[in-house]
């Protein structure tokens, strides 16, 4: 397994070791053990699961303290680009933002801390998206960001994005007040 670190401090890449033959694939995708020697010392505690269709964007979403979560991201069917923005006050990067492919074939995973908005966008039909959460969902603790900001000008990969009506009400990055 590779972990690699980006320029934004706490979000971390991983690529797990795929054993591939004729009949398939297999490999670990947690190890609570292996993943603390390698630096990612957290306890998940809830999974979460969501189908889209092509062309969906999801986000940009947190839970605000003393709810915060942190997650570990994957595809299982598909492909998406995921997007973490750093929402922490303090950082040197804050509202810069790290943009991936993960995918059914990749496989790569991607850690996200408390202290940051997470969307994604789905590339393909019945992409099946995996979330590893360090806290459990609490509704009024959540929140969101405008998925199409103009400061934060990401880069969705998808034309003519499907939006929820609630994330087309998320505030605008320059309205948006931290509470990380």
């Amino acid at each position: 397994m590779i972990f690699e670190e980006t320029h934004i401090a706490g979000l971390i890449i991983i690529k797990p070791r795929v054993f591939e033959d004729s009949r398939g694939f297999f490999f670990e995708s947690y190890n609570k053990e292996s993943y603390a020697k390698l630096g990612l010392k957290v306890e998940f505690i809830q999974d979460n699961l969501s189908k889209s269709q092509k062309g969906v964007v999801r986000g940009l979403h947190f839970q605000k303290p003393p709810f915060e979560q942190g997650k570990l991201v994957q595809v299982i069917r598909g492909s998406v680009i995921d997007v973490a923005v750093d929402i922490r006050k303090n950082s040197k990067t804050y509202g810069q933002y790290i943009a991936i492919e993960l995918s059914e074939q990749n496989k790569t995973q991607f850690y996200i801390p408390p202290g940051f908005a997470h969307g994604f966008s789905t590339l393909e039909d019945n992409t099946i998206f995996s979330y590893k959460c360090t806290n459990v969902y609490n509704k009024e603790s959540e929140d969101s960001i405008f998925w199409n900001d103009d400061t934060l000008k990401i880069d969705w990969g998808v034309k003519n994005p499907i939006i929820s009506e609630k994330d087309k009400l998320a505030k605008p990055f320059d309205q948006f007040k931290s509470p990380f």
